[in-house]
């Protein structure tokens, strides 16, 4: 008899749990049990499209989650789950995981992984403890030009890597380019769109919450970087500032240079960023080439190019996702079926050393010092 997994989410804080909770509704050995948000350090302050109220109607009304508590972990005692969706305000990351494997429910977080190496260290351990499965999801792993890029370097196409650069960069999670419906229009009826007050009530620009740019988006970096080069990272140097939000705290541009034994790799983080027609990459640059992963072209079969200079450009077309998983419902559910490994980049172990590079970075921004990844504590979280 197939087994049907009960899906309960925690967390409305990140706008990525619609489309999760999508996901995990349209596989057809799961269903929406219940969800619960959790306490945002200060109330937010209008409903708009993408703030953690709409995000629960949404699923409420719109996804048919049956129920929502109070209580995260009041859920948790009351219901039998298989797997939590977590998109909680990334502070909050460690203390959701350790209630989940305390019942012994596995967990999926939304990248990143935590605000600090310290917190996932803390939540691997408690996972591991309780013989729970815990992966971290990343949009990019979806994507099939990534993997075509990672086909093609370990390849050789390109020769040895020398140097990633990813920029990953918009308005601001809840700015300019998100549309707030509502009925909260103006006199000709278009959305009224947040104000720099009500968006600092948010938890994106609150840093004791796990806001920020860096965390949101060099997170990317540190991990397609880890991903492209192949191998560990040593050394990071950081910086963040808050440019043009100073209704929060936290930073609104960031980047971070990253050293490893036999290559570099620069990750670039904006939420003050039009769109301006450059790719995000990854641009890979190598001995023999440079790949780019181009924007996706509506419409258009998605191709990974090559330059090898002097006007000679290859295009390579990218594959559909291995295995029919296309998405982290269908990957972890898989997982749980049949023991099979999990794609490198969803891994507790691969994580936690991306969670080192990025920590280093925070800890550089800081310091305003090159850090050294901390290569011995991610290792003492492999066991």
């Amino acid at each position: 008899m197939t087994k049907t997994y009960r899906i309960g989410a925690i967390g409305f804080a990140h706008m990525h749990i619609n489309h999760l909770l999508e996901r995990f509704a349209s596989h057809p050995q799961a269903e929406l049990a219940a969800c619960a948000d959790t306490t945002p350090l200060a109330p937010e302050l209008r409903e708009a499209h993408y703030t953690r109220a709409w995000n629960l109607r949404h699923a409420l009304d719109d996804l048919g989650m049956p129920k929502a508590y109070d209580d995260y972990r009041a859920m948790l005692a009351q219901e039998s789950l298989d797997i939590v969706v977590v998109c909680s305000e990334n502070g909050q990351h460690p203390a959701v995981v350790e209630a989940c494997a305390g019942q012994g429910v596995h967990a999926m977080i939304e990248k990143p992984m935590a605000s600090s190496l310290e917190d996932g260290l803390r939540m691997a351990r408690a996972a591991r403890a309780a013989g729970i499965e815990l992966v971290v999801n990343w949009p990019i792993t979806w994507q099939p030009a990534s993997h075509k890029a990672k086909e093609l370097i370990e390849g050789g196409a390109i020769g040895r890597v020398l140097t990633v650069k990813w920029r990953g960069g918009h308005l601001g999670p809840l700015g300019a380019g998100v549309s707030h419906p509502g009925g909260d229009e103006d006199s000709q009826g278009i959305p009224r769109k947040l104000s720099g007050v009500e968006r600092g009530a948010t938890w994106w620009h609150q840093r004791a919450a796990g806001g920020g740019a860096m965390l949101d988006y060099c997170c990317y970096g540190s991990l397609v970087a880890r991903w492209l080069v192949g191998e560990p990272a040593s050394a990071v140097m950081g910086m963040r500032a808050n440019l043009d939000s100073h209704w929060g705290d936290a930073e609104d541009n960031a980047a971070m240079l990253i050293r490893f034994p036999q290559a570099m790799a620069l990750c670039e983080a904006s939420w003050t960023t039009r769109d301006h027609g450059v790719t995000l990459g990854p641009i890979v640059y190598g001995t023999k080439g440079t790949l780019v992963v181009d924007k996706e072209p509506a419409n258009q079969p998605v191709r990974v190019r090559i330059e090898r200079g002097g006007g000679e450009t290859e295009y390579h077309e990218c594959s559909p996702m291995p295995g029919g998983r296309t998405d982290i419902a269908r990957e972890f559910i898989h997982r749980l079926e049949t023991g099979d490994p999990l794609h490198e980049t969803l891994e507790l172990a691969f994580n936690l050393e991306v969670m080192a590079i990025l920590d280093a970075g925070l800890r550089s921004a800081e310091s305003g010092r090159l850090e050294l990844v901390d290569t011995e504590t991610w290792r003492l979280g492999r066991s």
